[in-house]
């Protein structure tokens, strides 16, 4: 029975998780573990992780360590969210963890962190055919995602962090009401940006994740004397569980109530904010599966060691992606002819440029935002495609693969890839190469649909090296793709080594 580990770094607090796959392929957490090493505490007041607070997180990732051994786990992934992320020293203590551990800590973006968080809560809570309002309310940050029939359409990010809003409580000297009017300005910005994203979206559930939410089903038996089973808080009941903590002294939510000294001070901004966000929703209940990053990302390893491939989460890339083309009034017809003709060429030239699943996805992506550039300008709208493709927000791809995609949108038309190009230069050379293949695929694609007429259906592809043609199967002479292609076929050739023909 093969076992996994997961560790999430947060702002807050360190968590691992280690999970065995039995042998219907279920997972079973054996051991869940949180660790109280607040790194927000340093980074969100002066920006850089301290020695001391380096030191506790190295006791813990060695503590962390024993566990990995004694159950013998044979795979683990460990990743940090908006702290170390933002930490200036972020890269410096990621080094000096690998160095006393061997455990490699990657920093994730808050999209990324969305998709766990996602992942995980789909597990223990049925979205299907419901639109549903996701809080995930950590350290340094908050997410709200907004998914639709199991399917994220958007998340948003915040820098509404129950620790980060302790630190400015703390150093501002706030008051009640000066802290509430802040919070609500950040809830207010977050119904805008889904007002403009998504205008008529109305969520049929709202569930929240993060320490502090969990912690909040405990109070509701504690405080509110309600000894039952249910998973979720009602607007009512955090209003009652909000004005019953604010009588109680920090020391007294420790001793009485059986709060941790790092849960005592940060539940209040937790439910703050939990509050606000309720209130915009339009919701009336939250509900709280007891789940998070950890147990998202034990759920994303499994594919991937059953497998030997990373999951690729296609289906999200995809909505997440055509949100993009929507936001800039791209043409979606023709993206979609082009993503069709491009996926086809892919597979029907395998032998030639021997890529896998993950770069295909990278073409099919890039393929439906070539042209997003032209919400800009016509001029040069290859370069205004790259800078908004990079600019945009992509759930279920990192930054690299995102750098990747902007850069094959880049190169659709005119110029080649050139080591004078700042864009192309930074890449790596097995990246440049990446991008030279899938952009030539994505110029031959893009050529045969030349005036966005989807008259091309498919095509044949004959070769023999040097030689490599093309015959089109579709309506009419198509004499102007056929021009095209001939026009665009530049970067194929040079790619690839060979002598591109169209055939009649």
């Amino acid at each position: 029975m093969p076992t996994l580990c997961s560790i999430d770094v947060g702002s807050n607090a360190m968590r691992l998780a280690i999970g065995f796959l039995d042998h219907n392929r279920k997972l079973h957490i054996v051991e869940d573990l949180r660790e109280p090493v607040r790194l927000g505490k340093d980074v969100f007041t002066n920006g850089t992780i301290s020695k001391e607070t380096t030191q506790k997180a190295i006791e813990a990732f060695n503590h962390f360590k024993e566990l990995i051994e004694q159950h013998q786990v044979v795979k683990t992934r460990a990743v940090a969210t908006s702290a170390v992320r933002e930490a200036r020293n972020g890269s410096e203590f990621i080094k000096k963890i690998y160095q006393a551990t061997g455990i490699e800590l990657k920093p994730i973006t808050s999209e990324e962190e969305a998709l766990l968080v996602h992942l995980a809560v789909s597990k223990k809570i049925s979205l299907d055919g419901k639109t549903a309002m996701l809080i995930d309310i950590g350290g340094g940050s908050v997410e709200v995602t907004l998914a639709r029939n199991n399917k994220i359409l958007a998340t948003e990010s915040f820098q509404m962090g129950a620790v980060r809003l302790l630190q400015v409580l703390e150093e501002k000297k706030y008051g009640e009401k000066k802290f509430n009017l802040m919070v609500q300005e950040y809830v207010e910005a977050a119904q805008r940006r889904f007002n403009q994203k998504l205008p008529n979206e109305k969520a049929d559930i709202c569930v929240g994740t993060g320490g502090n939410l969990d912690t909040l089903l405990v109070l509701k038996k504690q405080l509110l004397r309600k000894n039952t089973s249910d998973i979720f808080v009602t607007r009512l009941e955090l209003e009652l569980i909000y004005n019953r903590l604010k009588k109680l002294s920090y020391n007294d939510r420790i001793t009485r109530l059986g709060l941790r000294p790092d849960r005592a001070d940060v539940i209040i901004p937790a439910i703050t904010v939990l509050q606000k966000l309720m209130v915009v929703g339009k919701v009336n209940r939250v509900y709280i599966p007891n789940v998070g990053v950890k147990e998202g990302l034990l759920i994303d390893m499994v594919p991937e060691f059953l497998t030997g491939k990373a999951p690729l989460h296609r289906d999200e890339v995809l909505a997440s992606i055509r949100q993009t083309g929507q936001k800039y009034k791209y043409d979606e017809p023709h993206a979609e002819t082009v993503a069709r003709l491009s996926l086809e060429l892919f597979d029907k030239t395998k032998k030639l440029h021997r890529l896998g699943d993950e770069n295909k996805l990278l073409l099919e992506a890039a393929a439906h935002l070539h042209d997003i550039g032209q919400y800009i300008s016509y001029a040069s709208h290859h370069k205004h495609s790259y800078y908004l493709i990079r600019a945009s927000q992509h759930i279920g791809l990192n930054p690299n693969q995102v750098n990747l995609i902007a850069n094959i949108g880049r190169y659709h038309r005119k110029a080649m890839p050139k080591a004078t190009h700042d864009n192309y230069r930074s890449l790596l050379p097995r990246e440049k190469i990446i991008v030279s293949k899938l952009a030539s695929i994505l110029r031959i694609a893009d050529a045969m649909d030349r005036d966005h007429s989807s008259r091309v259906k498919s095509f044949r592809v004959e070769f023999k090296k040097p030689h490599f043609a093309i015959k089109l199967v579709g309506q009419g002479d198509m004499l102007l793709e056929r021009w095209a292609l001939l026009k665009k076929a530049d970067l194929f050739q040079k790619t690839f080594k060979v002598k591109f023909s169209v055939r009649s």
